[in-house]
């Protein structure tokens, strides 16, 4: 399996601006009552979409940056995530993003540092680092986890083309 990591993929005065906003207390995070297409009672996030259904949200202009260096063809989502501290790690199901898509690439930008980190079926892991770009094809089975060591963990994730 491939998977390209990139470490200091923003400059930092741009990393500390985007950590800045996402981080504030004005940005908007959406409640989310499952973590993967398969809900679960317990499996809750918080979300905010900055694409999605062909739409540019309104918070779009803040990943710019990112998508200035990756540079997509096209675009299927970028969504952040939110999970909130836990006591223990809580590894979450294994998924694939939009199954059944050829060609299609996620790519995940890590907010913060923290004990949380990314797992692939492979056993495959990679650490939650600030400043973090990993991209790898779509219908690799990948999961997220929790993190003890900070209140959140947040990640945006990238889905195209």
């Amino acid at each position: 399996m491939t998977y390209k990591i990139t470490d200091n993929f923003l400059l930092k005065e741009e990393f500390n601006t985007l950590q800045n906003i996402i981080f504030g207390n004005n940005f908007d995070w959406y409640y989310n009552n499952s973590i993967t297409f398969e809900k679960k009672n317990k499996d809750f996030q918080f979300i905010h979409f900055f694409y999605n259904n062909n739409c540019r949200g309104s918070r779009f202009n803040l990943i710019e940056p990112i998508l200035n260096i990756i540079k997509p063809f096209s675009l299927v989502r970028v969504k952040a995530n939110l999970l909130t501290k836990t006591n223990k790690i809580v590894v979450n199901d294994f998924h694939t993003d939009f199954n059944n898509i050829n060609n299609l690439t996620t790519g995940i930008f890590y907010m913060n540092t923290c004990n949380g980190y990314t797992l692939f079926k492979d056993e495959t892991k990679i650490n939650s680092i600030a400043n973090r770009f990993v991209s790898f094809d779509s219908q690799l089975e990948h999961t997220g986890t929790s993190c003890t060591d900070e209140n959140i963990r947040v990640v945006i994730n990238f889905n195209y083309f």
